[in-house]
Order: C-alpha cells, then sequence, then structure tokens
C-alpha cells in the first residue's frame, strides 16, 4: 500500500515533539505537503532549513495470523526518527537507501494509525569537516549552496510479508569465464523467530537453485552463488547487445512463499588494468562525461528526465559517465543498462569530512552497493571525489591563492579523509563487491610513498595554465593522464534570462556567483565580458573559448590511447538548474557549442593533426603528425587520407593510403611545409576515407603574422 500523496508538515520544536507524534493530536493547521518531494516545493517552507515532522493518517488491515507488516521509506534526505501511533520505530541516516520498520504488533492494535516523521537534512556549519553524507547535494560549486534538499524525496509504502523478509538482496555477476557465467547473491533475511527457510532462486526463467538455511531470531545474513551456462551476455553499447535477465529470491516457511524479490540484471565481467578497462575481455577506450544530478532537487526529476540524460550522453557518443559524488534515482542505471552505458559510481563524499562519519560511510558504502550492484552498466566504484579539506565557495575557484596552498599540501601529505577514511570506504565496497575495480578517491596526484595517484583533474585553461598547455604536459608527465577524470571551462547557456541579459553589462555579478556558479574572476582572464558590446557576444565567446577546450583536449587524449591513457570524463553533461557550469547542456538541455564539439571529436573514426600554433611567421617551418584514430573493433582497409593547406593566394596538398588496425591510433604521415609569406589564416582540412563507407574530417588554423 502506497502512503505517498498529500500529508501535513510543521517545523520541528520541542513542544511538538512532546505532542506531535499520538494518534489523536490534531495536525489540521498545518501545511499540506506533497510526498515523495523536498520540503522546500512548499511556498510555506521555501527558505527552511528545518527539520520538519511530517504526519499522515491511513488504515490498515492487520491481516491474516502470521503475516508481518512493515513501514517501508525507500529515500530521506538525509536523517529521520520514525513513529507510529505515537510508538517509536527507528531512526535512519543516508539518503540513497530505503529502510523497513516492522510494525506488526502496532497494527494489530487497530485500523487507524499515524505516521510521524521528523527529518532533518542539517547545514553543515564547517563544510571542511562535514558530518552528513550527501556528496554534490552538500558541497558543490554547480549548485545553489543555498538550497536544502531535505524531504521525503522517495515513496512512503506499507509492505505486508510472511515470518521471514527479504531486507536486501545483492546480486553480482561474479565473472564470466568461457561459456559460463558466475552470479554471487548476498541477502539479508529478518525472520520473527528461529527457523529454517528454503531460499529459492531463478534466473532468465531457466536456471533455479535451491537453498536451506537456518535463521537465528532477527536479521541473518546469507550468501550463495549459482551458475549459468552459455549466458546471454550484456555489453556496452559499442560492443554488443545489451541482454538483461531477471533474477528472483524467493523465500518459503512451510511450504509457503514468505517475500519474494526480483530484480534485472545482465552477466558481464569487468576489470582495469593501468586505467584501460575491459568488458567480457575486450579492452575499451573510454569516452565519458560527468553527469550531476538531473535536477538540484532530485525528487523532482522523472523518469523520462533521467533516462534523457543518458541518451544525450550516448548521442555524444560517449561509452561512460561518471555519476558524480551522488547515488542517483533506480531510473538513471536502469536506462544506462538499457541503452549500455557504463557507469563510473562514485560514493557521495566530496571535499573535507569529519572524523565523525566513518562508521557511517563505511555502512553506507555497503548499502550502496546493496542498491546498485546488480546494474551491469556499472563498471567501477569510487569512494571519494578530491578528498580535501577545502570549503569552496561559489564563484572563488579553490585553486588560488592560499586556497591552492592547502590543495598543494593535501594532495602531498597524509590527511585523515585520503589516507584514512577512504581506505575504510574502499575497503567497504570491495567486502560487498569483489566483481568490480573500486578506487579510493578522485583527483589525486601521484604522492608519497607509492607515487601513484588515481585519475587527473586537468582544467588547462581554466584554473591553470594555458588551454594549449595538455599535450607537452602530457608528454613530459604520462603518468597525469592515464585518466582525466575532468577537464573543460564554464560557458553560457543557450537559456540566459536568469541571468537578466537586458542589464548589460551591468549584471548582478554577486548573484551569479552566489546562486548560478559563474567564476567571474576566471571569465576575466581568458574570456573576458568588458570586451563585449552584448552579452550575446559575450555568450558565443564562452562556448567558442569550451568548445575549443573540449575539441582539442579529447583529441589529444585519443591520440594517446592506451599509451598511456586509458580514457576520460570531461566536466560535465548538463546543469542541474539555471546556471553558468562547465556543463555543455544548459538546463534545459539545449546543446551549446561545446556539445557539438564533444559529438565530433568522439566519432568511432577521427583523423587528427598535430596543433599549429597560434600564430607563424613567413619563412617558419611546420611540421605536424597525422593520426587515425579508430574505435572500430575491425580494421579499416584501404583508407585514404589527404591533407590540404590554404592561405591567401595558394594552397598545398598531401595523400596518404594504407590501412588501420582495429582499436588503434595509427600515424599516418606529416604536414611538411614552410610557411608563405601571405599574412592572414592559414587552414588545414583533412578528410580521410574508408573501406565499408567510413569518412572522418577535421579542420585547424592558425594566423600567418604580417
Amino acid at each position: 500500500m502506497e502512503l505517498t500523496g498529500t500529508w501535513r508538515a510543521a517545523l520541528a520544536d520541542d513542544d511538538l515533539r512532546r505532542a506531535a507524534f499520538g494518534l489523536d493530536f490534531d495536525d489540521d493547521s498545518w501545511e499540506a505537503i506533497e510526498v515523495p518531494g523536498h520540503w522546500r516545493a512548499n511556498a510555506a517552507f521555501a527558505d527552511a532549513d528545518g527539520p520538519f515532522i511530517y504526519r499522515t493518517r491511513f488504515e490498515l488491515d492487520p491481516g491474516p495470523p502470521g503475516a508481518r507488516q512493515w513501514i517501508v521509506l525507500d529515500g530521506v534526505f538525509y536523517q529521520a526518527d520514525v513513529w507510529l501511533d505515537g510508538a517509536y520505530l527507528g531512526d535512519q541516516e543516508g539518503y540513497f537507501a530505503p529502510h523497513a520498520y516492522d510494525i506488526t504488533e502496532l497494527a494489530r492494535l487497530g485500523r487507524d494509525h499515524v505516521l510521524s516523521v521528523e527529518v532533518a537534512n542539517p547545514a553543515q556549519r564547517d563544510r571542511r569537516a562535514k558530518r552528513t553524507i550527501t556528496g554534490v547535494f552538500g558541497h558543490w560549486d554547480c549548485i545553489d549552496p543555498d538550497d536544502n534538499v531535505g524531504g521525503i524525496w522517495r515513496a512512503v509504502r506499507v509492505e505486508r510479508t510472511g515470518p521471514v523478509r527479504l531486507d536486501t538482496v545483492r546480486v553480482v555477476c561474479r565473472e564470466v569465464t568461457g561459456d559460463r557465467a558466475t552470479v554471487d547473491v548476498h541477502a539479508r533475511l529478518d525472520a520473527a523467530e528461529a527457523r529454517t527457510v528454503l531460499v529459492r532462486t531463478i534466473a532468465d526463467g531457466r536456471v533455479e537453485r535451491q537453498h536451506e538455511f537456518s535463521l537465528a531470531k532477527g536479521m541473518n545474513d546469507v550468501e550463495w552463488s549459482f551458475g549459468m551456462e552459455d549466458p546471454p551476455l550484456w555489453w556496452p553499447w559499442s560492443l554488443g547487445d545489451q541482454r538483461l535477465i531477471n533474477v528472483t529470491v524467493t523465500v518459503t516457511v512451510d511450504h509457503e512463499v514468505s517475500h519474494a524479490c526480483s530484480m534485472r540484471t545482465g552477466l558481464r565481467q569487468v576489470a582495469m588494468r593501468n586505467w584501460v578497462l575491459s568488458v567480457n575481455g575486450e579492452r575499451l577506450f573510454l569516452k565519458g562525461a560527468n553527469i550531476g544530478p538531473t535536477r538540484a532537487r532530485l525528487g523532482d526529476a522523472t523518469a523520462p528526465e533521467l533516462a534523457h540524460d543518458i541518451a544525450l550522453a550516448k548521442g555524444a557518443g560517449l561509452d561512460l559517465v561518471r555519476v558524480h559524488a551522488h547515488v542517483s534515482r533506480p531510473e538513471l542505471y536502469d536506462a544506462a543498462d538499457e541503452v549500455g552505458m557504463l557507469v563510473w559510481q562514485d560514493f557521495p563524499l566530496q571535499w573535507g569530512y569529519a572524523r565523525s562519519v566513518r562508521r557511517q560511510a563505511v555502512r553506507q558504502a555497503a548499502a550502496m552497493v546493496d542498491v546498485l550492484g546488480h546494474h551491469p552498466s556499472i563498471a567501477l566504484w569510487c569512494g571519494h571525489n578530491e578528498p580535501l579539506a577545502l570549503d569552496i565557495e561559489p564563484g572563488a575557484p579553490f585553486e588560488r591563492g592560499p586556497m591552492f596552498a592547502r590543495f598543494a599540501v593535501g594532495q602531498e601529505l597524509p590527511t585523515w579523509n585520503k589516507t584514512i577514511l577512504d581506505r575504510w570506504v574502499k575497503r567497504a565496497i570491495e567486502n560487498a563487491d569483489p566483481s568490480r575495480p573500486v578506487i579510493a578517491h578522485s583527483g589525486v596526484v601521484p604522492h608519497p610513498p607509492q607515487f601513484d595517484g588515481t585519475d587527473s583533474h586537468l582544467f588547462f585553461g581554466w584554473y591553470h595554465g594555458h588551454e594549449r598547455d595538455l599535450a607537452a604536459f602530457a608528454a613530459k608527465i604520462p603518468r597525469m593522464v592515464r585518466f582525466v577524470g575532468e577537464f573543460g571551462a564554464q560557458a553560457l547557456p543557450e537559456d540566459i534570462a536568469f541571468a537578466e541579459p537586458e542589464r548589460w553589462p551591468d549584471l548582478d555579478w554577486d548573484r551569479l556567483q552566489r546562486h548560478h556558479a559563474l567564476q567571474k574572476r576566471i571569465f576575466d582572464e581568458h574570456v573576458p565580458p568588458d570586451a563585449f558590446a552584448t552579452m550575446a557576444e559575450w555568450q558565443q565567446a564562452t562556448q567558442l573559448y569550451q568548445a575549443t577546450i573540449i575539441k582539442h583536449h579529447v583529441e589529444t587524449l585519443r591520440r594517446l590511447k592506451y599509451r598511456p591513457t586509458g580514457g576520460f570524463a570531461v566536466f560535465m553533461l548538463a546543469d542541474a538548474h539555471p546556471a553558468i557550469t562547465w556543463s555543455l547542456l544548459g538546463h534545459d538541455r539545449a546543446a551549446k557549442a561545446g556539445y557539438h564539439a564533444l559529438v565530433d571529436a568522439c566519432q568511432p573514426v577521427i583523423v587528427v593533426a598535430e596543433r599549429p600554433p597560434a600564430r607563424v611567421h613567413a619563412g617558419d617551418a611546420l611540421a605536424l603528425d597525422v593520426h587515425v584514430i579508430s574505435d572500430l573493433r575491425q580494421p579499416i582497409d584501404p583508407v585514404e587520407v589527404r591533407a590540404v593547406a590554404r592561405w591567401n593566394g595558394g594552397d598545398h596538398g598531401w595523400r596518404w593510403q594504407g590501412a588501420v588496425e582495429a582499436d588503434s591510433c595509427v600515424r599516418v604521415g606529416t604536414i611538411s611545409m614552410v610557411v608563405p609569406a601571405a599574412p592572414g589564416e592559414l587552414v588545414f582540412d583533412l578528410d580521410l576515407v574508408g573501406a565499408g563507407d567510413v569518412v572522418a574530417s577535421n579542420r585547424y588554423s592558425t594566423i600567418i603574422a604580417s
């Protein structure tokens, strides 16, 4: 029975806590509030940080003898205390995992009931030592920091079972070897009393296993495995089909079904070595993007919106989305399973946390695997994004001034977050799921004693350096480009009504920085608004700058395919609310120029040249290597590549022929020329024609100085 709909809510205080949980309390004067949802969606609570007491009345049949009844809360931001008819049921912490409470005895006392839930999502006073595990919802520079996503954001329901309930069921495909797949199942069973039960597993309608377990009263953890011959394999979309199967686990007590759970999964094996991922033994260069919440208030995101974000990622030619420092709604992972999109899943830790969170982090890390482990799309777990105790303010980039010094020290020296907390979280995830690679954290540079590091966050052309610096940096420190997990630049979206463009140039810069993520100080360095007569001109220039970074960074990283680069994840795909961020799609999913640049740079076959200098002079000698990068699983033979240089009053061409191996990067030739004495633009056009209707083109330009 669903308990969704209109509830009553009021701001909690000590007086209400003494009286408001009972069955006879009159809550008619309280505000009506929708569940599921976030309390700030209610106009009366638009600026409130809580905590709030929620109440709803319902009728419930006590059920037949031997039946058990449960209140299940699928998701609460972030902490909750739960009462039924004034009796305390328990508390919970963590926003993404369901919690269940046994109400069997209370349900037998009558038909009329009141469920009361006190919900808290406390603002963090010291964001360098946060105490709530909410990831980007608690601290991020791409969401309004003054918002509060507190509330009962997912469904609440009454569930009826027999004497034994499946509290959690974790299904993980451990390995695929030859023509056999092995699946591990972990279940937590809640038994009303000590007894023996029969657990039956049915997979794909054709594999059935039975196991007998002796249970103690209360919670019991049990595990078993089963194999499947000639398994229907799940593949990423670029490698094969997405064959999904249903797994049903049934608990039988005295020949009657007590409880059953079904979930959809896929059979595949993932492995990662030196940041090169393989699926079912096939290596894959990962072209990816970070994705934030589909909406800043995640409970407002609809299933079509979540699926659309996955479709937009696939439409850009991406193989991977990194769910950045949060756990999203189930519909996002369902969509990834269906279309074959790989997922890098972050645990919702971002930046600094207090020491007191360790136990809760370990518990919630295992719960994350319980909730998501059956999704074949999830290829990689990550424990913590940028484990640095920094308080990053909107509009104030952290890699500046004294904060940059703290950033550098935190990268190289041991810290509690990086060295202790992340190790515990990584171990908890590995214990729950040995089938997938797990990294302790993201964005950590090589440091003592092993000097290994993780993926790199390289914001050349934004936080540091020049946008042309990546290629030279990669040549100097190859380890830093094994996987580039973040890069990009901010750009204005297509819809800029929220910025009040009619006020140009006297925009409310403080508001845009505080609530809409704008980093004006960095724009002043790279694309200064003072240089443009209208906001539309500045908007176009910011998008062009972002697109330039995306194009050349992706081309550089793809040219280093497997030697040493295993992939990349651009930061980021789309906005969660009206904002000026690094996203390639606005909050309305209108594409910026950077999205189109990503689409072009992520084609299965591309032809690229070394980037010419920004300016050249007559008589300069140019030598630009030309490469063909192919992600196709079969060779292209024959291939012809043509290059043409054009300048004022002249042109010159080159042509190369040969073959390109499957899944490879091949240098096909070099554009060698002396720059002519013809001031103006010098353009290089590249065209590729290959067997099987394979075509590709590219363009580079420079300026011949007068």
